[in-house]
Order: structure tokens, then C-alpha cells, then sequence
């Protein structure tokens, strides 16, 4: 992706070792629940996910003064432009359907965050908050984005950011409400279900934002097939083969492999919100 060089956004708040503060989750089987869980693009409130998780927890100490690598320096640069493409991007798709875009904020943090929805720690992935219309990325997933998830690439990080920006629009366009009180009402088992559409429809608003990246000849040979790996590495199926050798179908939140990169590449080749009514889709 073409981005050095060009303006980052003002929207970016950095909290980089400022600490959360409260509980932030330990290692062994209560930290693989949360990443299965979590682990990039959630989109949900995390702090539910804290108080539905009892023990596990260890106190948190006053974090070490923080110091920036030169990687890290990159990232933040890197990230800082993609969500000023975002903005350019999602001020007109909502101008041309009549509305007004509100920007979000994107919170850098190492280690845990404090948001309002509760106290995260870097193991729960890049998330957004509809409390307060911010997302939160603790730049050293960008690592684990490529090792563990075998997903490397600018592009793989642009698509990550543009899915946490795709739940955005979804508050702005009511959607997280709905959820809520969808939430309320249903069962964890049939809730999931919608959240999966959820989830893929964030896939979508990312490939209709890399859509509009695409006609402004921002996209390099390759980035498009990032994109669409990264989507893939972060499926539930995948997931829960790689973490427990098997998969349970009725415990998915996200999509499987297959799904996300399906709904992505559909909202990459439309570029329209409209394409993306997930809800009502009787295929995902």
C-alpha cells in the first residue's frame, strides 16, 4: 500500500505506557478463551467479556516507562494514515447516501486500556468500542499478525483497522443498537448468529473502504490478496483448529475463513453500503 509520505489523521489518542488500570486477564486457558473470543475485530463490549469470565485475573502493577521503537514509530505513522483514508473514504459514501460521517478516535495503548467498555489488555486483539465510538490497538499485534496468524503485509494491517472503522459505521448507522438489544433478549447461542452477521458485514464496510483505496491507486501488486488472507487467518474455523483441534460450529462470533473473505472481497467489488445487509442475506 502506498501510504508513506502522506497525511496521517488527527484523530489518533496515545496512551502507550499509560496503563488501564482494574483486572487484565492471565495466560492458561482463560486467555485462549478470550482471544478466541476477541482476537481481532470484535466489535463487542469487552467489558461483558471481563465480567462473564470470573478469576483468571491478576492485579496490575504500574506498567514501565514506555519507549517507542523505530518499528513501532512506523506502525503508528502507518496506522495514523490509513484511518485518515477511512475518513476521506466513509465522509463521502455517507455524503452520497445523504448523512453526515462522525469520525472516530483510534486510541494507541501497550499492554491495557481503560474504554467504555471496560478494561482490555493487548491479548483481546484490535477492538472499537460503540461507548464511546473509539477503537483501541496495542501495535504489537501487527507482530502477532504476522507469526502466529502467518497473515504479513501492510494491507493485512490496513484491513484490520478497516474492520474496526466498518463497526463504527455500523453505530452510526444504528446497527450496535439493535445488537444491544438484541443481546438482552436472546440466548448466547442464537445471539451468536447474529453477531456473526455483524461481524461479516464489518468485513464488507472494510472492502468497500479498500474499494475507494483501489480507485485512488493507493493499492500495490499483492495488497488485495493480503487482505483477503488475513481475513481468512482470523475465521472461526480456523481458529479453533489451530487452538483446539477441532471446531464447534455453534460457538462461532465472526465467520468462518471462507465467510469473511467471501463478504470482504464482495464489499471490495461493489463499494456500496447497500451490498452489505448481511442480516438478510440468505446465504453468508
Amino acid at each position: 500500500m502506498q501510504w508513506k509520505g502522506r497525511q496521517g489523521s488527527s484523530n489518533v489518542e496515545d496512551r502507550r505506557g499509560k496503563g488501564g488500570g482494574g483486572m487484565l486477564m492471565g495466560g492458561g486457558i482463560g486467555g485462549i478463551v478470550l482471544v478466541l473470543i476477541m482476537t481481532l475485530l470484535g466489535g463487542g463490549n469487552i467489558g461483558d467479556v471481563f465480567n462473564n469470565l470470573g478469576g483468571g485475573g491478576t492485579g496490575l502493577e504500574s506498567p514501565p516507562p514506555y519507549q517507542e521503537t523505530a518499528e513501532e514509530k512506523e506502525l503508528a505513522q502507518f496506522v495514523s494514515v490509513v484511518l485518515a483514508d477511512t475518513e476521506q473514504a466513509w465522509t463521502e459514501i455517507f455524503k452520497e447516501e445523504g448523512m453526515e460521517y462522525r469520525e472516530p478516535t483510534l486510541v494507541l495503548y501497550s499492554g491495557t486500556v481503560q474504554s467504555a467498555c471496560g478494561v482490555a489488555g493487548s491479548a483481546v486483539g484490535p477492538f472499537y468500542c460503540p461507548g464511546d465510538e473509539k477503537l483501541y490497538i496495542d501495535l504489537s499485534f501487527y507482530r502477532e499478525l504476522q507469526d502466529k496468524f502467518q497473515a504479513p503485509g501492510d494491507f493485512a494491517m490496513a484491513y484490520v483497522i478497516a474492520h474496526e472503522v466498518g463497526h463504527h459505521v455500523q453505530t452510526l448507522l444504528g446497527t450496535s443498537e439493535k445488537m444491544a438489544s438484541l443481546r438482552q433478549r436472546l440466548s448466547e447461542k442464537e445471539y451468536n448468529k447474529y453477531q456473526v452477521r455483524m461481524e461479516l458485514q464489518a468485513d464488507y464496510f472494510a472492502g468497500v473502504w479498500a474499494n475507494r483505496a483501489e480507485n485512488l491507486n493507493l493499492l500495490e501488486e499483492g495488497d488485495l490478496e493480503e487482505a483477503l488472507n488475513a481475513a481468512s487467518a482470523v475465521g472461526d474455523d480456523t481458529i479453533q483448529k489451530r487452538s483446539q483441534g477441532y471446531v464447534v460450529p455453534e460457538s462461532f462470533t465472526h465467520g468462518t475463513s471462507e465467510q469473511r473473505k467471501r463478504w470482504f472481497y464482495k464489499g471490495f467489488k461493489t463499494g456500496t453500503i447497500e451490498g452489505g445487509d448481511t442480516f438478510n442475506a440468505k446465504n453468508l
